[in-house]
């Protein structure tokens, strides 16, 4: 049985969500930066992405444990290079690194492997034009792919034998790519070329493991001397320093390398005993190198290799283009179903509109502040979404429209059918955005990259249609049917409906009237 209409009062609903406003602005405003401006993602206002594609030694698919360990990684490096809107996502056995503006540069390198590693100078040689290369059987083989060099580069430059290691460092070209680079094996000595080019090395196996490393920065040239240029500070762990401690006391006057992915940094000289647990990078590093390089020994080393299979860079104004496409898509997309409203509903449409107006403000609210929050940022993919959510918003409105024109047809007046058609109408709108918000939620579970971004926003709408429909629409149609001027039939809109109404009420009178003669 449906409660009276006078049960409903209107204006304490409008109230609590005149109440919700407010206070959802008072945060845009007296919050953060007190700007009311959206974060937006890479394609509307530019930016960098970049798709890193794993790689293994042995050629077998990457794990997924790896997989989520190397995202993880990377992510922490981006949020600590202070890359703000950034995502970072799997797709395949690929990482997708997202970085919206600047910090495109920062972003390429974050596929680093930084697998920095301590070991021995042997010998250093020149970096002469390359001599040719001995032939042994493995290097006899035709060429093959990746893995084949890798393998063919260990037998030469990590082989247990020194005049092997010796003919694999004058055949060495530093100016070609390195199948070795994060694919060295720390338990066998190494030949490696600095990163300049300029230098071989001939190294003995990892004495020190980078994983020691408790910490690292990027330090300015000292003004009152030591090194010309920025350096990295390392500090080790309680077991990495003692390690350290031992070996640049038993080889004063030798020189340790500092190999990061099979490429030597740097190759000081040890000029006495180092037992701070403290070492020092020195490589003709700028400012932005050494920040990269302290940042990426700082929070870890991945668990994969990477290759940088693609890198896309999107201009600002292309992004504004996109902003702009986006904004005109969904203005008609509103015009359509606003001309729709209003030819078909009247006063109802313009409920409606209203309404679609009020929902509008709240999520463009809601937005603000989850760019500030949790990072969200607005793509065109969540643009996309938005669209898509002014028809299920709208569809609300239609359900509760359509049975309260059912009550009238029946014979009730347009009052007495707003309580009816509202109770019968809420289960349907209910479990439609139930259906919609589960089916957001599991895109959004399983979906990556901008695909994401469409769910979220869908999801979102869809929660704020609800309050919406029960906050304003439901209390403004009941404020409608007391009101004499705006419940006329030719204002409302129902005139045709009433009639249908009126006379099935008639015919309902003239029943009973028949079978109480009879």
């Amino acid at each position: 049985m449906a409660p009276p209409a006078g049960q409903l009062r209107p204006g304490r609903y409008l109230a609590i969500f005149a109440l919700i406003v407010v206070a959802l602005y008072a945060l845009v405003f007296f919050t953060g930066d007190g700007k009311p401006n959206p974060k937006l993602g890479i394609d509307l206002q530019g930016g960098t992405r970049v798709t890193l594609t794993a790689r293994t030694p042995d050629g077998q698919p990457p794990s997924k444990e790896s997989l989520d360990q190397a995202r993880q990684i990377i992510e922490t490096r981006v949020n600590g290079m202070g890359i703000g809107g950034s995502e970072v996502a799997l797709d395949g056995s690929n990482v997708v690194i997202t970085v919206p503006g600047a910090g495109g540069e920062e972003a390429k390198q974050l596929g680093q492997t930084a697998e920095l590693n301590f070991r021995k100078v042997v010998q250093t040689l020149p970096a002469a034009p390359a001599a040719p290369a001995p032939t042994t059987p493995q290097q006899a083989q035709p060429p093959g792919d990746s893995q084949q060099a890798i393998a063919e580069a260990k037998a030469t430059r990590q082989s247990t034998d020194p005049n092997v290691l010796m003919q694999a460092a004058s055949a060495l070209d530093c100016n070609a790519e390195d199948p070795l680079r994060g694919n060295d094996d720390p338990k066998l000595p190494l030949v490696a070329c600095d990163r300049e080019g300029k230098a071989k090395y001939v190294l003995e196996p990892v004495f020190l493991e980078g994983k020691e490393i408790a910490d690292s920065m990027a330090q300015p040239p000292n003004p009152q001397g030591g090194s010309p240029g920025w350096t990295v500070n390392l500090n080790f762990k309680a077991a990495g320093a003692k390690t350290w401690a031992d070996f640049t006391s038993a080889n004063v006057n030798q020189s340790a390398a500092f190999v990061l992915d099979g490429e030597v940094v740097s190759a000081p000289t040890i000029q006495e005993p180092l037992l701070g647990g403290n070492a020092n990078i020195n490589g003709q590093f700028n400012q932005q190198s050494a920040t990269d390089l302290a940042n990426i020994l700082k929070y870890g080393s991945l668990p994969l290799a990477f290759d940088q299979s693609e890198a896309e860079t999107v201009s600002a104004t292309l992004g504004v283009a996109s902003l702009e496409a986006g904004l005109i898509a969904g203005g008609i997309g509103l015009l359509l179903v606003a001309v729709y409203c209003l030819a078909y509903y009247r006063l109802l449409g313009i409920l409606t509109v209203l309404s679609l107006i009020l929902s509008g403000g709240v999520v463009y609210g809601v937005l603000v502040l989850l760019g500030r929050w949790i990072g969200f940022t607005l793509d065109l993919a969540g643009v996309a979404g938005f669209i898509v959510a002014i028809g299920i918003t709208a569809d609300s409105f239609i359900v509760f429209f359509e049975r309260l024109k059912d009550e009238i047809r029946e014979g009730r007046t347009f009052r007495s059918s707003v309580p009816r058609a509202w109770v019968r109408a809420r289960r349907t709108i209910l479990s439609a955005d139930a259906v919609s918000f589960l089916a957001a939620a599991v895109l959004y579970v399983l979906a990556v990259g901008q695909v994401k971004g469409f769910a979220f926003t869908l999801g979102m709408s869809t929660v704020l249609d609800l309050v919406v429909v029960f906050l304003v629409t439901h209390p403004l149609v009941a404020l409608a049917s007391k009101n004499k001027f705006l419940s006329k039939p030719s204002v409302s809109g129902l005139g045709a409906v009433q009639r249908i109404g009126n006379r099935a009420r008639a015919e309902r009178k003239a029943t009973a009237t028949t079978s109480k003669e009879a």
